[in-house]
């Protein structure tokens, strides 16, 4: 049999017995699959758990769909690929989080308000199934790590471990210590990130730690400058990342990270500081009421095919002075 180069893709390589063998991901939603992605591409087994099975099998060929792309661009080889997949499986039953050495809840409630009850239920489903030695950690942006893991056994095991989109590009992963966490836990994250080349920022807990308090206000000052027809969509997107470096625009950014996640960011942080800066736009709420919850959907300040973004006249990203 001819064997080619990429079938010894360095993607293949197998961790050391004693190591970091395994994760689990519940919530795969858009981070949880870039999570899913970054983990199974450095070596790591993962599993993710999600609400059904029909959502599991389409989360499954949505990450075959990115790879694919990714091949496309010269990002990936097809042997790369294959070994990735054969790391990753889905289940809607959290049995299969069995044997993982960290799992780390990313969910995304649709319902109003917060999502502190949803994580909770979520942490204490993790507890039942994995060894007292794993660790649970949440992605949430805004809520305390403490209270979600109030409802644990072990709450020296949570930790909060927020990634932030697009994570092909932040290297940054901010690490949310509660007073209970002990240092086995923070071993552990420590050598999970250093696993996927990320780089720890260690925050005090804090709701929206540093990167969601900087981006909310920067979303709603845009939306604020839109609705006061000083500029349009495009406008002032190309002048943020020109005169800053950003490698989004504050409306880029929103519908990257969505518009309902970023509507609760909003709503959490105002709820626990009552900052006018975090008091969400009606220009936000307006395109969540919508459905044009930004990329995931096609349609937010810009419109998408396949996850690119399109130019189409008569669209929120040409809105501006006839607002």
């Amino acid at each position: 049999m001819t064997e080619r180069l990429e079938d010894f893709a360095l993607g293949k390589k197998v961790i050391k017995q004693g190591g970091l063998q395994k994760i689990g991901v519940v919530g795969a939603g858009s981070t949880g699959q870039e999570i899913i992605r970054l983990a199974s591409r450095k070596g790591i087994e993962v599993v993710y758990v999600d609400i059904d099975e029909e959502r599991v099998q389409k989360i499954r060929t949505r990450i075959e769909q990115q790879l694919d792309a990714k091949i496309n661009r010269w990002g990936l080889t097809e042997g790369e690929k294959r070994a990735m997949l054969s790391r990753i499986k889905g289940s809607a039953d959290y049995s299969i989080l069995k044997g993982c050495n960290i799992v780390i809840e990313s969910i995304n409630s649709k319902k109003q308000g917060t999502s502190l009850p949803e994580r909770k239920e979520v942490f204490r489903k993790i507890e039942e199934v994995i060894s007292p030695e794993a660790i649970i950690a949440s992605n949430t942006a805004t809520l305390m790590i403490s209270e979600i893991a109030s409802v644990l056994k072990h709450q020296e095991r949570a930790i909060g471990l927020h990634f932030i989109l697009p994570l092909d590009q932040v290297r940054v992963v901010e690490v949310v210590r509660t007073v209970l966490t002990n240092d086995h836990t923070m071993n552990c994250i420590n050598k999970f990130l250093k696993m996927v080349e990320r780089e720890k920022i260690e925050v005090q807990e804090s709701p929206g730690n540093i990167s969601t308090r900087m981006i909310v206000p920067l979303i709603n000052e845009a939306c604020e400058i839109l609705l006061e027809g000083v500029a349009d969509v495009v406008q002032i997107d190309k002048t943020i990342k020109s005169t800053t470096g950003l490698l989004s625009g504050p409306f880029e950014m929103a519908d990257a990270i969505g518009l309902d996640k970023v509507l609760k960011w909003m709503d959490n942080l105002y709820n626990e500081f009552g900052d006018i800066r975090y008091k969400p736009s009606p220009f936000i709420k307006r395109l969540v009421r919508a459905g044009m919850l930004g990329r995931r959907v096609g349609e937010g300040f810009y419109l998408y095919k396949d996850g690119k973004r399109i130019q189409k006249p008569g669209t929120v990203q040409n809105l501006g002075r006839n607002i």
